[in-house]
């Protein structure tokens, strides 16, 4: 089982993240990933909901963001940012790897600077497979990675064919 940071590193690092947001707003990041309007939308590695907040309003009313991290800062933090804004339809779970989904029950998978740092990448992989819908999106960036080594681990399995590459993203699609 993977260990959630510190408390006082997790808040180091969301003070870091509204700084980053100011002048990369995450809404750019999300204008690569086709996320509509009665989307089901899983945030992996959610951190303080920086994407999971902009997803739920473009998910709407009729859709549903699931926010996943290990750190239960991150989980308190989701849910605080959700009520504040009025936001009923993000759910938070916390766990390192397990989503408690049903299969095929998420339509876009948002795995953002988290795979570098896991310790079961593999299994992570595999959850996030079974859990896509069919031709299902995994919406992936990590800058802790080279393009090469991305494209080779998320698709040496057979599970997830590279579908194109955004400015600040590569899209995945679910196989099999």
């Amino acid at each position: 089982m993977d260990k959630p940071m510190s408390d006082i590193s997790f808040r180091f690092m969301s003070l870091g993240y509204k700084f980053r947001d100011l002048f990369k707003p995450r809404k750019d990041v999300l204008s690569e990933v086709d996320i509509r309007p009665g989307s089901h939308v899983l945030d992996y590695g959610c951190g303080p909901g920086s994407y999971s907040v902009i997803a739920a309003e473009l998910v709407g009313k009729t859709g549903k963001v699931y926010a996943l991290d290990i750190q239960p800062l991150a989980v308190r933090t989701v849910r605080n940012a959700a009520s504040k804004k009025g936001l009923t339809n993000i759910e938070t779970i916390r766990s390192d790897c397990a989503t408690g989904l049903e299969d095929s029950s998420i339509d876009v998978v948002l795995l953002y600077d988290t795979y570098h740092s896991l310790g079961a990448p593999d299994a992570v992989l595999a959850e996030l497979h079974r859990v896509l819908r069919p031709n299902g999106i995994l919406s992936f960036n990590d800058h802790h990675m080279k393009e090469d080594e991305i494209v080779s681990r998320l698709t040496n399995r057979g599970l997830f064919s590279l579908s194109g590459k955004g400015e600040m993203t590569y899209t995945f699609l679910k196989q099999g």
